[in-house]
């Protein structure tokens, strides 16, 4: 059977991205001024954009029995990403509600849906053992916990939810991550210091490679090694859902097609910056 490039393990969402003047408040109402229905989730953002830098990928996720879901696999297949363990269960499809404002931040409102419901079976097991990287993103500790065991490399975007765990907590999937990739929020959540201290703690504890993405400030690699630090080029954001996704898939491209570290840093900011000047973190189309 073939094997993958890169797998991505995590949710798959229907996103109603909203742009809206203001953010509501209680007993409010704000008129949307655009509405966008389309494939998210940090999976299949990420899936998306390996796939379109040329990596053979595959998403690994739980989708509904519905349009919705029906939808988010015919998005993967047209792109020729690797549906095997795109399963749908007897759930509703994961949706998020994203409203962004002028400045590009966002509030948003989650329902996870089938992507609660996931739990690790033998032929997940099977994809992962056929996949040079595993990049588990978005997705609960104890699915986490299970498919890590079976990396061959193991890419972690763990998000806010996993990283207020802390390490304590997260000590046996952190022994077995490669590439941990966190902001600074991230970091403080993981470690409970600010993040150059707490990226050094990581690194400290076994992990590889911690790669922490700072905003308007570029990104910044931390190994036994060394640090290196990139500037990204400025830009005024139109939206920021999905940039984080897309900058794990700039950096694990340039990974695997074994760049130097300072290179994969650059394809990183680059992916994330192509997603900061858009609306919706992907040019798939738009669910009708």
């Amino acid at each position: 059977m073939n094997k993958l490039d890169v797998l991505a393990l995590g949710t798959c969402n229907i996103d109603f991205l909203m742009n809206v003047s203001r953010f509501a408040v209680a007993d409010d109402e704000v008129d949307t001024e655009k509405l966008n229905i389309t494939l998210g989730g940090s999976a299949a953002n990420f899936a998306i954009k390996t796939s379109e830098m040329g990596l053979n990928t595959g998403i690994m996720a739980r989708i509904g029995k519905d349009d919705y879901g029906r939808y988010i696999s015919s998005q993967f297949k047209d792109r020729k990403i690797n549906t095997q363990r795109l399963i749908a269960i007897d759930e509703k499809t994961g949706m998020a509600f994203i409203a962004v404002d002028h400045m590009g931040e966002r509030s948003i409102y989650t329902f996870m849906g089938a992507n609660s419901k996931f739990e690790l079976e033998k032929q997940d097991i099977d994809l992962i053992k056929r996949s040079e990287i595993l990049h588990i993103t978005g997705m609960y500790i104890e699915a986490v916990e299970e498919a890590s065991k079976h990396a061959k490399i193991l890419s972690l975007n763990p998000g806010a939810l996993l990283s207020s765990y802390g390490v304590e907590l997260l000590g046996n999937i952190l022994e077995r991550t490669d590439m941990l990739f966190l902001n600074k929020k991230e970091v403080t959540l993981m470690t409970g210091t600010n993040y150059i201290e707490g990226a050094r703690l990581l690194i400290d504890m076994g992990v590889p490679m911690v790669i922490v993405t700072l905003g308007g400030q570029g990104s910044k690699l931390f190994t036994t090694d060394g640090e290196i630090q990139q500037a990204s080029n400025k830009v005024t954001a139109t939206d920021t859902t999905g940039a984080g996704d897309s900058f794990a898939a700039g950096f694990i491209n340039g990974f695997y097609k074994e760049k130097e570290f300072d290179a994969c840093l650059k394809e990183g900011n680059k992916s994330a910056f192509e997603c900061l000047t858009k609306f919706g973190p992907t040019d798939v189309n738009e669910f009708k």
